[in-house]
């Protein structure tokens, strides 16, 4: 992209985009957020994605978290506002970011706009129903190895890479059910908060990856419009 600015989805140019995805676990956002992090060439930011590797690598920050993760609770708020603010400071956030599970409150929502001035551009809101989510979630397993993610299925290896696949215990139903009911509380409070700010592009989060990519696509360029 020429001139480092990021080309948006009606054909303008924009210095810089901030996007947030937000809905419930298992929504779809971690997919989404990779197809438009290549699309717009800016990083996807998951903080799920950088606590459980904190968690891997047993650093200060993984003894901390790692207990609460495998609970299906939320982070507390100082600890993960931290770090997300050092991360969404690195250089390669100069063209903007993609936040993916943050803020998952509206105490997390207000403080994020005291460390962003100028706020973010859009909230992408995946409507995705409880059903939905159990269904995609207590039915996957994980790569111990690369991370990959498959539906339950007669084969323990990755195809991917061969390791060996494991279910999480945050992907276990009862722990799903926890999660979803703890989002229904502290975190969909968010959608009416960033629709007030004219920020949400509020979308069907069920079918196929490219219908939905595509949904993003048209719900990013009416809120930019």
């Amino acid at each position: 992209m020429k001139d480092s600015c990021v080309v948006d989805v009606y054909g303008g140019v924009r210095a810089s985009v901030k996007i947030i995805l937000l809905g419930p676990p298992g929504s779809g956002k971690g997919t989404q957020g990779i197809i438009l992090s290549k699309e717009l060439e800016i990083p996807e930011i998951s903080t799920g994605d950088m606590l459980r590797q904190a968690v891997a690598e047993k650093s200060a920050l993984g003894q901390q978290v790692g207990e609460i993760i495998n609970q299906g609770c939320l982070v507390p708020d100082d600890l993960i506002i931290s770090v997300i603010e050092e991360r969404i400071s690195r250089v390669d956030c100069g063209k903007g970011f993609i936040l993916d599970g943050f803020p998952r409150t509206i105490e997390q929502g207000e403080a994020l706009e005291k460390v962003l001035p100028d706020s973010v551009d859009v909230v992408i809101y995946f409507n995705v129903s409880s059903e939905a989510v159990v269904a995609r979630l207590a039915g996957r397993l994980t790569c111990r190895k690369c991370g990959a993610v498959f539906p339950i299925m007669d084969t323990s290896l990755c195809t991917v890479c061969g390791g060996d696949l494991y279910q999480r215990e945050d992907d276990m139903t009862s722990t799903v059910l926890r999660r979803l009911k703890l989002y229904r509380e502290h975190t969909e409070p968010l959608v009416a908060f960033y629709r007030d700010k004219n920020k949400l592009a509020e979308i069907d989060g069920e079918g196929s990856v490219e219908d939905i990519a595509q949904r993003v696509e048209e719900g990013i360029a009416q809120v930019l419009a």
